[in-house]
């Protein structure tokens, strides 16, 4: 571990300067393997800084680091405005030699008035580590000597906790700021610099974001999933959503498996570099399992294929339907045939079985929950035959469940009824979809577990369940469940699905293709680049991570696409600083603990409208409605801007991004 010489973290201070033994604390953990071959010098956050290297130049630090700052500014509040461009340029005054009488006393004055009354986290936590460093370690601001100027280089991460939570890192209160100052194309330009699906995500987003927010201290997290929908919707609806294909800048060609959210994220970001792209895809339209698992009331297909597919052929990549994987071609033939990398995003699309007694994929009346929605998706968007009659009963907790069981409300039942065996507290769906489930209708029977089908001539009739009761916590501190004795009951139905997950089908890589899968047959990468164990060729997604988020496949669509021009134009990839910093906020849990700044006065959320329960029912249609433009801006108005600022200063530059072709931002402010 990494030990400091000298600084202040969470109001302890540290000074090694002097003494020859002992070991100095270790204060945070994993700076050592920050970059390899490349010295740690100094680290500068908001609640310290550490100094590691004797020769580090604390004025030079400070000053790109307050340079940063200054950039980050929104400008609304003069003393973060203009304050962090005086102290910026006070201090690069210094580090050159001049001698001008009281420039660190002026800079710990305006420090202290930026952290007194700026009206936003970015302004009150800025300059913390720098009034500490002045109140303690003032001996260290000293002009910079000519060797500091050429070996001490600073990386400046800009972050937030919902930034942080987010797995695509979307620079939340940014897109937030172009929404409040009613600039609805920049707010959503922020979005698409990571991936195109702004509005679909803006839909059914689990809202890790939300989970973070700090305004939750307070009244409730700010919506940010329905400001994002917001912007998004704005392009749509009055057709902006434009883009320019781009030229071809290396003659280099791309495929890619899948025409999910990664995949389709990593095509809309090599095509944005100039790099050709192949999609290759089972179904015969895109959107993977966010198109066949998420029904029309949370999605509307024509929003996703805007994002999708539509963004992808404006850019100039070309699908191919109908094509599996393992069925017709391999790996090895897309790399025979020319292809210089290969990235893999197939979903997770075969279902999980229940492991009771009678279970037969085959029978009449059985369905798992992704055979069910598909059917359900290929009547709506299609009109094939498909038709839910009587008795539903769906067995699981999580989304698909919800989804299985308002879909089949939709579809016609007689009834539907959702078997789980812990409590509704316990249903890992999210809160809002279990609420929308039990407004539409839909039974539910918590702690009851199916042990056996009641099979009659082929077709299910019923299910065998047992009463279960919780029992002690677990190490995650959910109660744990067991049956009850003697308390087995039927209960009869048409169509049973089970929806308790779903799972990678093991057939579609052969071994010899010489790509490593785990025991649950998704593919082995390395977590920071997404490289698998054979050159060439990328994965990401529900094939690497399982079934698990949209907002996750998005992330590694585009960490895909980075590495992928990476090795494509330099044979080799890098882990860029940002995931390197984002790894260590991670391990630290920096944001984790309060950073709350002065408690706001309370704004009410704003409530997103939606269809009656009574009328949605009879109908595929949206349920969510869209917010209006007043309603956008008191949302955004309650964003505390939580920014936080971390530094590592080090002996030699960071790699940075590989240098794509030149373009334009995306809806530039």
């Amino acid at each position: 571990m990494t030990t400091s010489v000298y600084g202040v973290w969470d109001g302890e201070v540290h000074d090694f300067r002097r003494t020859q033994s002992g070991e100095p604390p270790s204060v945070l953990k994993g700076l050592e393997d920050f970059a390899p071959y490349n010295k740690t010098k100094a680290f500068i956050a908001d609640r310290g800084f550490l100094v590691f290297e004797r020769d580090t130049s604390l004025v030079e630090a400070f000053s790109q680091y307050m340079a940063q700052a200054a950039r980050e500014s929104c400008g609304r509040c003069a003393p973060c405005r203009v304050g962090t461009q005086r102290i910026r340029d006070l201090l690069q005054d210094f580090s050159g030699g001049s001698t001008g009488k009281g420039i660190l006393e002026s800079v710990e004055e305006i420090a202290r008035q930026i952290t007194d009354t700026s009206l936003c986290g970015m302004g009150q936590s800025c300059a913390r580590a720098l009034l500490d460093a002045l109140q303690h370690f003032r001996s260290e601001f000293k002009p910079l000597t000519p060797a500091q100027a050429v070996f001490q280089h600073s990386f400046v991460y800009t972050t937030a906790p919902c930034i942080e939570a987010c797995p695509s890192k979307v620079d939340v209160p940014r897109y937030i700021d172009g929404v409040k100052g009613g600039k609805f194309d920049f707010a959503l330009g922020v979005v698409l610099d990571k991936y195109p699906m702004a509005a679909t995500c803006g839909r059914v987003c689990v809202r890790f974001c939300e989970t973070a927010c700090r305004r939750s201290a307070a009244e409730g997290a700010v919506g940010i999933r329905m400001l994002k929908r917001y912007a998004a919707d704005q392009a749509i609806t009055n057709d902006r959503l434009h883009f320019t294909k781009s030229p071809l800048q290396h003659n280099k060609r791309v495929a890619i498996i899948g025409a999910g959210p990664a995949g389709i994220t990593c095509a809309y970001k090599l095509l944005l570099d100039g790099i050709q792209v192949d999609v290759f895809d089972a179904q015969k339209a895109a959107g993977g399992m966010a198109s066949i698992g998420i029904p029309s009331y949370r999605l509307p297909k024509d929003v996703l294929k805007a994002e999708s597919e539509d963004i992808v052929r404006q850019l100039g990549g070309e699908f191919h339907y109908g094509r599996v994987l393992g069925q017709g071609f391999t790996v090895d033939d897309l790399l025979a045939k020319g292809y210089d990398a290969v990235f893999l995003g197939y979903g997770a699309s075969q279902g999980t079985l229940l492991g009771i007694r009678n279970e037969d994929p085959k029978l009449a009346g059985y369905a798992s929950g992704v055979d069910f929605l598909l059917k359900v998706h290929q009547h709506v968007e299609y009109g094939e035959p498909f038709a839910v009659h009587g008795d539903v009963l769906v067995v699981g907790g999580g989304n698909v469940a919800m989804d299985c069981v308002r879909s089949a409300r939709r579809m016609g039942a007689r009834s539907v009824h959702l078997i789980y065996r812990r409590t509704v507290e316990d249903m890992p769906a999210e809160r809002d979809e279990v609420l929308a489930a039990e407004h539409e209708g839909v039974i539910f029977h918590c702690l009851t577990n199916p042990s056996g089908l009641v099979v009659d001539n082929g077709r299910v009739t019923g299910v065998d369940l047992v009463r279960m009761r919780q029992t002690d916590r677990d190490a995650k501190g959910r109660r744990n469940v067991e049956a009850v004795p003697g308390s087995g009951f039927v209960m009869n139905c048409d169509l049973v699905v089970a929806a308790i997950g779903q799972q990678v089908d093991k057939n579609v890589l052969k071994p010899e293709e010489g790509i490593e899968l785990d025991r649950w047959n998704c593919i082995t990468v390395n977590p920071d680049t997404l490289e698998t164990s054979r050159k060439g060729v990328f994965a990401g997604g529900d094939c690497v991570l399982g079934p698990l988020t949209l907002v996750n496949a998005l992330d590694h669509g585009e960490r895909a696409a980075a590495s992928i021009r990476d090795y494509l134009l330099n044979g080799e990839v890098h882990i860029r600083p940002a995931r390197r910093m984002q790894n260590l906020l991670a391990r630290n849990r920096l944001l984790a603990d309060e950073c709350l700044q002065t408690m706001p006065l309370h704004k009410k959320p704003v409530t997103v409208p939606e269809l009656d329960a009574g009328e949605r029912i009879s109908h595929f249609k949206e349920v969510d409605r869209v917010i209006s433009k007043e309603m956008a801006y008191e949302e955004a108005s309650r964003c505390l801007r939580c920014y936080r600022l971390y530094s590592v200063v080090t002996e030699k530059q960071l790699p940075r991004e590989t240098p794509a072709g030149h373009r334009e931002p995306i809806f530039p402010e």
